[in-house]
C-alpha cells in the first residue's frame, strides 16, 4: 500500500511546518520549564486554520479531510511540542464520537463548537482502578428523574480545567461489566471546576507540559438526563473503542514528530561536537545510533500511513491502529533517550530541547492504551479464526 502523499497533503503539510516552525518552537522550551499553560492566543489560531475540524465534514464547519491529514498536521505540531500537537486529537475524537452516536439534540449542541474550536474537550475515563482495564469504570450516575448524580474519581483527565465540556465514562448499571458503562457530556466552565461538586487537582508530571492534567472529584454533581450520549445506557464502551483506532493513529504520529526533532537534535548536534579532533558523526557509536533512529522512524511513519490508509478506505483499523502506536511508541522512547545520550552531559541539563523530548516520550507507552495491551489486541487479531 502506497504511503506517499497527494499534492494536497503535502500542501497541509508544509503549512503546518511553517506554522510550527513560527509559532510554537519559540515558546515550547518556556511552557515545558515554567509547566505554564498553552496560551489561549495559540488555540485561537489554530482554531481559524481548522486544526480542530481536521476530520470533520464542512456541514459542521470543519475542512473534511481524512485521517491522513491528521496524522500529517499531528507529526509537524509534535516535532515542535508534543503537548501543542496533542491538542486537535481530543476534538477530533471527541466531535467524530458524537456524530457516529450522539442524539440530534447533542449533534447540534456540540459538534460544531468542537470543530471550529469555540470549546475545547477532554476525556474523563481513567479512574485510579480503571486504566488498562476501560470497563472497570465504578464513577456512579444514578438517575433522578430528568437527571444523573455523578459520583466518584477521574484520573489523568488532560486539559480539564481549560475544557468546557468533559466526555465522561460512568457506571450506570451493575448488570454488565461493560454493558453496565454509560457517557454523558458534562458541561463547565472554561479555566474553572463546579465546586463543591466537582473540584480538581493538578498532577504534576516530569513532561508532556503545557496541558495540566487533573484529578477530578465528583460529589452528585447533577447532569441533565439529556447528556447521555446516544440517549441510551450501557453503549459507552462500544462507542469508546470505535474510537481508539483514529486515536491510535493520530497518537502514533504524536511519538513520530517528537522522535524527529530528538533525531534532528542529534543530528545537528553531532555534526558541531568535536571530540579528539574530530566531529563525532565520525566515530561509528555515534553514526550506527544516527542510522537506527532515522530508519526506525521512517518504519514508524509507514507504519502509521498504513493504518490511516485503511481508516480512509472505511475499514477497521484496530490491527494497524495497535501496531503503529506500539511501535511509534516504543520508537520514540528509544530515539529520544539515543538522542540525549549522543547530547551526553549537555543532554542531561533540564533546560536543553533533547532533555524535554526525552521526559516527554516516558509516557508514550503507557497513553492511549499501554504497549502491552496493544500486544494484546495484535495478537488477539492475528490469531483470531475466520
Amino acid at each position: 500500500m502506497s504511503t506517499v502523499l497527494s499534492p494536497e497533503h503535502r500542501e497541509l503539510q508544509e503549512a503546518a511546518r511553517e506554522f510550527a516552525t513560527k509559532e510554537v518552537e519559540p515558546i515550547a522550551g518556556r511552557l515545558d520549564l515554567e509547566d505554564s499553560r498553552i496560551p489561549d492566543e495559540l488555540y485561537e489560531k489554530m482554531a481559524r486554520i481548522g486544526y480542530f475540524g481536521i476530520c470533520a465534514p464542512a456541514e459542521y464547519g470543519g475542512l473534511g479531510m481524512d485521517a491522513t491529514a491528521l496524522c500529517v498536521v499531528t507529526e509537524e505540531l509534535c516535532r515542535a511540542s508534543m503537548s501543542v500537537g496533542s491538542l486537535i486529537q481530543r476534538n477530533v475524537v471527541c466531535a467524530d464520537l458524537l456524530v457516529r452516536h450522539g442524539t440530534d439534540e447533542q449533534i447540534q449542541r456540540y459538534v460544531e463548537r468542537l470543530v471550529t474550536g469555540q470549546i475545547q474537550a477532554a476525556s474523563a475515563g481513567t479512574e485510579p482502578d480503571a486504566g488498562s482495564d476501560a470497563a472497570n469504570i465504578s464513577t456512579r450516575a444514578e438517575r433522578r428523574g430528568e437527571s444523573y448524580l455523578l459520583t466518584g474519581t477521574k484520573q489523568w483527565c488532560t486539559n480539564a480545567d481549560v475544557a468546557e465540556v468533559l466526555f465522561t465514562y460512568v457506571r450506570t448499571s451493575n448488570e454488565s461489566k461493560h454493558g453496565g458503562v454509560s457517557l454523558l457530556t458534562v458541561d463547565k466552565p472554561k479555566g474553572e471546576f463546579l465546586p463543591p461538586k466537582l473540584t480538581g487537582t493538578h498532577l504534576a508530571t516530569c513532561g508532556y507540559r503545557g496541558m495540566w492534567s487533573y484529578q477530578l472529584y465528583f460529589d452528585e454533581l447533577e447532569v441533565p438526563a439529556a447528556n447521555l450520549v446516544g440517549g441510551v445506557e450501557g453503549k459507552a464502551f462500544q462507542q469508546l473503542m470505535g474510537g481508539y483506532e483514529i486515536a491510535r493513529t493520530g497518537f502514533a504520529f504524536r511519538c513520530i514528530g517528537l522522535a524527529r526533532a530528538a533525531y534532528e537534535a542529534a543530528l545537528a548536534y553531532s555534526r558541531d561536537r568535536v571530540q579528539f579532533g574530530r566531529p563525532i558523526q565520525e566515530f561509528q557509536a555515534v553514526r550506527f545510533k544516527l542510522a537506527d533512529m532515522r530508519t526506525q522512524i521512517e518504519a514508524a511513519r509507514a507504519l502509521g500511513y498504513l493504518a490511516a490508509a485503511k481508516l480512509d478506505a472505511g475499514g477497521r483499523a484496530d490491527l494497524e491502529a495497535g501496531m503503529a502506536k506500539l511501535f511509534a511508541a516504543e520508537m520514540a522512547r528509544k530515539v529520544c533517550w539515543d538522542a540525549l545520550y549522543i547530547h551526553g552531559g549537555n543532554g542531561y541539563a533540564i533546560d536543553s530541547p533533547v532533555n524535554r523530548y526525552w521526559r516527554d516520550s516516558g509516557g508514550l507507552p503507557i497513553g492511549e492504551g499501554t504497549s502491552d495491551i496493544q500486544r494484546e489486541i495484535i495478537a488477539r487479531r492475528i490469531t483470531e479464526r475466520n
